[in-house]
């Protein structure tokens, strides 16, 4: 079983920072890479409201990073918007899950839930699952799964 560390070290203090992490999931690392991008800096209880509205397909997830070909949502135009953006709910819930349990561990911590803030937030491809797709005269193509790590760590501002 392989040991796991966080990317967020040098600044870590147990007394001001909580954090979670979930590890090896099957989601895609670029929609996790757009989603943290998004959330990075915002309130824990307006990063769980802006998740269920991106499930919920009312909020689109602007893609800043992995835009080609991405279509312009209406929803994005405004002043500093950028246009490109995506629904992606299956990572969403995943997040949407990893935030609960750091809300559970700054609750653990006695921090005031209000004024707890993501300030750090990154996801990054783990494992390669690999896979074969059947061709014809008997060859094989290799497919592959990449799993995901997602972190989280906050702070009472």
């Amino acid at each position: 079983m392989p040991e796991f560390d966080y990317t967020f070290k040098k600044q870590y203090d147990k007394s001001k920072h909580v954090r979670a992490s979930i590890r090896e999931v099957d989601i895609s690392h670029k929609h996790a890479i757009e989603i943290c991008n998004a959330i990075k800096g915002m309130k824990l209880e307006k990063a769980k409201e802006y998740l269920e509205k991106v499930v919920a397909k009312e909020i689109p997830v602007p893609f800043r990073h992995y835009h080609t070909k991405v279509g312009h949502r209406s929803e994005l135009k405004g002043k500093n918007a950028f246009p490109a953006g995506r629904y992606p709910v299956k990572a969403a819930r995943e997040i949407l899950r990893l935030l609960a349990n750091l809300e559970a561990n700054s609750e653990y911590k006695g921090m005031d839930l209000d004024r707890v803030t993501i300030i750090h937030a990154c996801a990054y491809p783990g494992v390669k699952i690999r896979k074969f797709m059947p061709r014809a005269f008997g060859r094989g193509s290799a497919r592959f799964n990449i799993l995901t790590h997602v972190e989280l760590v906050a702070s009472e501002k």
